[in-house]
């Protein structure tokens, strides 16, 4: 468990489920502080908890990216691999984690300067790879996220004491409204809902194909959805949406024929390196939740 020095601004995993209002900032950097995010659609995170890019990457690169990813997911070694997360209906693979270790490819874009650039100007900081992964969804029945704040989990399971991580989820291919495409409540990043229930030890072996503790309840969901509305994101293959990490987000089922993957890279500030968890008896492995803060050069 955390350490008694460290303050627990965000308690879950209680008795009961608990709201919060965010002790932290969302966009850490001084105002005017340089870097390629605009200060209207720095506002526009502040406000929502998201910003979108149209094109990130370009179409050469996103070919670059898809065929790596090809490469990876037909690698029996890989598949093997307790990094790669497995369907557990059809048996694909649903997600591999610490991409940017197992592939030099997905390694260069982690340090590519329109991804990092953001990151540094939204936390204000130098940051580090909390995790990074492929999530991938075949179409003819992959299934979605549930609705969840990330921060829930990272805070309460691998130990981040503040909110200021930063996800980016970059298309690979299509974002249609039918194939299970990103959901965000926004402005849902300004409240912290403290889950009910205990962390079951080694939690992440289940909560990775499907998710339990850390599910909030759907009282607590429809609330939500009441006062802030849901987002769905869609778009073209090398767009990518920026997401605070206490916002509350899910992904339906893809049913259709059209493939929807995504390369998902969540930045962390160099000054809120994890401690031990604030509402978990164990750790969750490094290629989670990471556990080296270099710095991204």
């Amino acid at each position: 468990m955390a350490s008694p020095t460290v303050t627990d601004l965000y308690p879950t995993r209680g008795a009961e489920e608990v709201s919060t209002p965010r002790q932290d900032p969302v966009v850490w950097s001084e105002p005017g502080a340089d870097g390629p995010i605009p200060p209207w659609e720095l506002e526009g995170y502040e406000r929502n908890g998201y910003l979108t890019v149209d094109q990130l990457i370009t179409p050469e690169e996103v070919e670059t990216y898809k065929a790596e990813l090809d490469r990876l997911t037909s690698d029996p070694e890989v598949r093997a691999d307790e990094r790669s997360i497995i369907e557990a209906g059809t048996q694909a693979v649903r997600s591999i984690f610490e991409i940017h270790k197992i592939s030099d490819v997905f390694g260069k874009l982690v340090r590519d300067e329109r991804v990092l650039e953001r990151a540094r100007q939204i936390l204000g900081s130098d940051v580090y790879i909390h995790q990074s992964r492929i999530n991938i969804k075949p179409g003819f029945g992959a299934s979605g996220f549930y609705w969840h704040s990330d921060f829930e989990t990272w805070h309460a399971e691998d130990g981040l004491p503040n909110m200021r991580t930063v996800s980016v989820s970059i298309a690979l291919t299509e974002n249609y409204e039918t194939n299970g495409g990103l959901m965000i409540m926004p402005g849902s990043h300004k409240t912290f809902l403290g889950c009910a229930g205990a962390t079951p030890k080694d939690n992440y072996k289940k909560s990775l194909q499907m998710q339990d503790a850390g599910t909030p309840s759907d009282g607590a969901l429809t609330e939500m959805a009441e006062a802030h509305g849901i987002k769905l994101f869609t778009g073209a293959a090398g767009g990518a949406t920026w997401f605070d990490c206490n916002c509350m987000h899910g992904s339906g089922d893809n049913i259709t024929p059209y493939a929807r993957s995504n390369v998902f890279l969540v930045f962390n500030s160099v000054e809120n390196a994890a401690v031990e968890p604030f509402a978990a008896p164990v750790r969750r492995p490094d290629f989670i939740g990471a556990r080296d803060f270099t710095p991204v050069r």
